[in-house]
Order: C-alpha cells, then sequence, then structure tokens
C-alpha cells in the first residue's frame, strides 16, 4: 500500500480550492487527489520524457483513482500578501493595475504524509518511487516540494488527520467536513461515458439495413461524443482550456468529495506578536569590513585606526539615540546624568584590527567589560554601512559573532593568529609591545608622576594591571616605523592630547597577564593597543 510524504522546502503551500477565486483568499488544505494525479502525470511528461502515458503508468494511475487517499497532516496556518498586478493597460498615462491577494499555507519544516489503501505490483511501486522522487512543485510552482515513497511498516498507519466520508461515520465535534476533488474510479468513468454516449448518439442513428454511413453521419456523431474522453486516464490529461471549449463546469472524470478534517488543521487568526525575550548581555562583538567591490586593497590602512573608530562609534551612538537623549552608557561612558562612569574603562573599546596582517583594517572589535546591552547590541548588530576618508563609496560592515574574549580564539586561521596576540595565551604573558602608538594622556616630564614610566603605571592601576617592571622603547625598524603614521588626535568629541606624539613601547610585567591591553590617550578608540610577545620554550 503506497505512502508518499512530501516536504516543502520554502515552507509554504500555495493552492486555491476548486470553485473558489484566487482573491477569495482560499486554501485547499490537503491537496485534493484530483491535484495529486494530475501532478505526477506532469512529472512523467516533463521529467520521464513520455509522449503517452506508459502501461504501468497507466494502471499505476488507474489503482490510485480508484482509492480515495487518507492525510497526516502538519500544523498549519494562513497567511497571505497583497500586491498590486499590471493588467497591460493604460489609464491617462500610468499602468493600470489589480490588487491580487496571494494565500498560503505555512507548514514549516514538518511533512505530509499521503497514503492509499490499495496495492502495487513491483513495477508500479518503482514507477510511483520514480515519479514522486522527480517532482518539483505541488499546487503553484511557488510550492516547491520534496516527495519520497515511504516503504511499508516506516510509518504507522491507524492515525490520519484528513480522510474520506465513509458510510455516515462521525468522527466528533472537533472535526469539519472539506470538500475536495477527486477522480471517479476508472470503471465507474467508463460505465457512466457509456450510457452517456449511447443516448447522445441516439439522436444520430445509423441508416437501416446495411448501407454504408455517410462521411457526414460519422462526422456528427464523432463530433457529439467528441466531449466525452475515452477513459480517466484521457480525462486527467485534458487541460483547462479543452474541457472549457467543451462547456465543462468541472474537469470530466471528477467528483466532488466529502473529506473529514480536524477543526485546528488550519490555522486563521490575527497574528500574535512574539514576547521579546531577554537579550543575554556580551562583552565583545565582531564586526567584518569590506568594500562594495570586494577589494581589499580599497579598505582603509591600518594608520587610520583613530578616525575609523571614531566613526564607527558616531554611526552606532546615532543609532541608539535615534534623534533623542543618548541613554546607553556602555556605549557613552557616561550615566544618565552625562556624568563620567565612576568605573572607569570598563564602557566600550572599539578597536580596529588587521587580521590577516595585510595592512589594510578588515575588521573591528567592540568590547566592553561592563557588558554591551540590548540597545548597543541592537545598534551594532543592525549597522550595514561606515565610511572613511578618502574612500570610493561606503565601507560595508556585517557581524561575525559576539560572546566574550574567549569566543574570539575560534575564528579560523590566519585570522586565529592576530587574535592570540590581542589576548595573549591563556596563561597570560609577560611582554607586551604596542601594535599602535602609545599616546600620553598627560605632559611628559622628567621626574615625579607625569614620567612616561609613571603615566604607564597609573594607566595600567586605574585598568587594574599591576606595574610594569621594565618599560623600554625599542629602536625603529620595520616594526614601529609605521607607527609614525598613524592619526593620533581625535576630530570629534574630544580634546586634543597635551603632545601630538605616539611611543612605541616594550612592556614587560613580574607575573603574566591577559589581554587586551589599552593604555594612554584615545585607547577606546584603538590607540595604545598592546600585543603579547610569546615567551620562549625554557
Amino acid at each position: 500500500m503506497p505512502t508518499l510524504r512530501l516536504r516543502f522546502p520554502g515552507g509554504r503551500y500555495h493552492a486555491t480550492p476548486w470553485g473558489h477565486h484566487v482573491n477569495e483568499g482560499q486554501i485547499e488544505w490537503p491537496p485534493s487527489p484530483w491535484r495529486l494525479l494530475r501532478a505526477l502525470i506532469a512529472c512523467g511528461f516533463t521529467t520521464q520524457r513520455w509522449r503517452e502515458i506508459p502501461p504501468v503508468a497507466g494502471r499505476l494511475l488507474e489503482k490510485l483513482a480508484a482509492t480515495l487517499p487518507s492525510y497526516r497532516l502538519p500544523a498549519a496556518s494562513a497567511a497571505h500578501s497583497r500586491h498590486f498586478m499590471p493588467i497591460g493597460a493604460l489609464d491617462k498615462g500610468r499602468e493600470k493595475t489589480t490588487l491580487v491577494f496571494d494565500t498560503w499555507a505555512n507548514v514549516g519544516d514538518e511533512a505530509l504524509v499521503i497514503h492509499w489503501d490499495c496495492d502495487l505490483t513491483d513495477d508500479e511501486t518503482q514507477q510511483l518511487r520514480q515519479l514522486a522522487e522527480c517532482l518539483g512543485y505541488l499546487g503553484r510552482s511557488e510550492s516547491w516540494v520534496e516527495a519520497e515513497l515511504v516503504p511499508d511498516g516506516v510509518l504507522p498507519l491507524n492515525h490520519f488527520d484528513a480522510f474520506p466520508h465513509r458510510g455516515g461515520a462521525r468522527p466528533g465535534p472537533q472535526w469539519e467536513q472539506i470538500l475536495l476533488v477527486a477522480a471517479i474510479p476508472p470503471l465507474d468513468y467508463v460505465a457512466w461515458r457509456r450510457k452517456a454516449t449511447e443516448k447522445i448518439l441516439a439522436d444520430f442513428p445509423p441508416p437501416e439495413g446495411q448501407r454504408k454511413p455517410p462521411a457526414r453521419l460519422l462526422k456528427d456523431r464523432a463530433n457529439a461524443i467528441a466531449p466525452y474522453p475515452d477513459d480517466l486516464l484521457d480525462c486527467l490529461v485534458k487541460d483547462t482550456a479543452w474541457w472549457k471549449q467543451h462547456r465543462w463546469s468541472q474537469p470530466p472524470g471528477s467528483q466532488r468529495v466529502l473529506y473529514w478534517r480536524r477543526c485546528d488543521a488550519m490555522q486563521v487568526g490575527v497574528p500574535q506578536r512574539a514576547k521579546p525575550q531577554a537579550v543575554r548581555p556580551v562583552t565583545t562583538m565582531l564586526l567584518a569590513l569590506t568594500t562594495p567591490s570586494g577589494n581589499r586593497s580599497a579598505l582603509p590602512p591600518c594608520s587610520r585606526t583613530l578616525p575609523q573608530a571614531e566613526l564607527f562609534h558616531r554611526a552606532i551612538v546615532g543609532r541608539v539615540a535615534k534623534g533623542q537623549r543618548v541613554r546607553c552608557p556602555e556605549l557613552t561612558g557616561r550615566d544618565e546624568q552625562g556624568q563620567p562612569l565612576r568605573e572607569c574603562h570598563r564602557h566600550a573599546h572599539i578597536l580596529p584590527m588587521d587580521l590577516d596582517a595585510d595592512g589594510h583594517l578588515d575588521h573591528l572589535i567592540v568590547h566592553a567589560p561592563m557588558g554591551l546591552g540590548e540597545a548597543a547590541q541592537r545598534a551594532i548588530r543592525t549597522l550595514r554601512r561606515t565610511w572613511t576618508k578618502g574612500g570610493v563609496g561606503d565601507l560595508q560592515l556585517a557581524l561575525a559573532g559576539s560572546g566574550d574574549l574567549d569566543a574570539l580564539r575560534s575564528l579560523p586561521a590566519p585570522l586565529d593568529r592576530r587574535i592570540v596576540q590581542l589576548l595573549g595565551p591563556p596563561q597570560g604573558a609577560r611582554v607586551w609591545v604596542s601594535a599602535t602608538p602609545f599616546v600620553p594622556p598627560r605632559f611628559i616630564k622628567r621626574r615625579g608622576a607625569n614620567t612616561l614610566l609613571g603615566q604607564v603605571n597609573a594607566e595600567l592601576a586605574s585598568r587594574g594591571f599591576p606595574p610594569v617592571d621594565q618599560l623600554d622603547e625599542p629602536p625603529r625598524n620595520a616594526e614601529t616605523l609605521p607607527l609614525r603614521h598613524f592619526v593620533r588626535c581625535r576630530q570629534r568629541g574630544g580634546a586634543p592630547p597635551p603632545i601630538d606624539v605616539g611611543y612605541a613601547l616594550r612592556l614587560e610585567f613580574v607575573q603574566p597577564i591577559r589581554g587586551p591591553l589599552m593604555l594612554g590617550y584615545a585607547s577606546h578608540f584603538g590607540l595604545g593597543l598592546f600585543v603579547a610577545v610569546p615567551s620562549l620554550p625554557s
């Protein structure tokens, strides 16, 4: 006994029940037996290259047509869209349109099961399997479908959500009756056709005796019975234009049948708004940066770390504010009264990064030890574009991941190498060197708290790090010379540094520490960033 399992990859089933206009918004659910037979025949002609229905397929289709199937329905809900379709005419110089409703059943990923209570031979079973595997859609062409023939015994056949009405059975109050179009059993159709054509041909009697019927009489008799296909298979292959031409009100060989269906098989009602779920706070978000053309050499150079961080910060704060007062301390570093947060450096650090080591900024890391709330996450996640001075076109942004700092370690190679340098090994590192220039937040003095060492240690203390054991300025080489070209002054929202000078430093600690490590002026915008130097094996 054949059983088909159908899945809809698009999650939608489009079909209008017989006798209804598409703009009525009705949905044929489940698919009518007539529609299933027609779909299998169409699949045979398009994918199996039939010129006519083969004998094996003919016997298969007649057996399926003689049995009304039962259905196991997935949960479905009605949905629709409205659009104006052009009708190919002009009205006062403008194209005329008509409002069209497109209605469908949302079925999701669940399967529709169809079972026929009939026996098939091995050849017929193989033919049905081939047709099912090649079936591309059911109903309208938007209803993509994946069908398979289920072997006997795999699915239980004692529970169906839709089945034909037989013998006056009443399933109960939770069921409703619907009309579907099905085929007349083949033998019943042949008997009906014989009676119908005999009655029609009685008006065209043959001549008495042994005389040969004239050609005109033969032609009239043929025209009189032309609207009656020879058998049920002939009915199934007739298209709509043919049976309308012969004044049929519905396809010949079809009938309306009553089916029982559960009352909740098709949910229709006011859409329910999903309850907002609490957004889990995260401390770190990673964004990928690219150009519309995909040209990586058009990305901003690393020397523009500070301007790119400022532009990105302005964009996300603007998205949070929406023209109102900003209330997002993790992005602004200020409370609701506009005062700086007491816990210094807990708000967001925006770190433009060159993770593939080609000299151009290709990622942005937003790190806030106090956590990024729902509004901040939404602003960062939905921002699609930023820009750069002198660049051609906007820069495109896409969220690559969110979570905590350790989640960054799972990036694929070669991006993971730069992340390990930024965070240091899991056990920490004792030596850190400048990746972007350190700009002193105060004037440099020869002695006292404002020496270069004193300012570095003060910055470390404000972030909870121990003081350095040794501070050095590495010699100028290929790694430190590019730091001279970095932009060191903020353009908006902040005072310039006391002295416009950037240092390349090497910091050595007594105990290993874990990154990220950002110190000095504009350290929340990418300056003063240090990376770990791996320790040599002892």
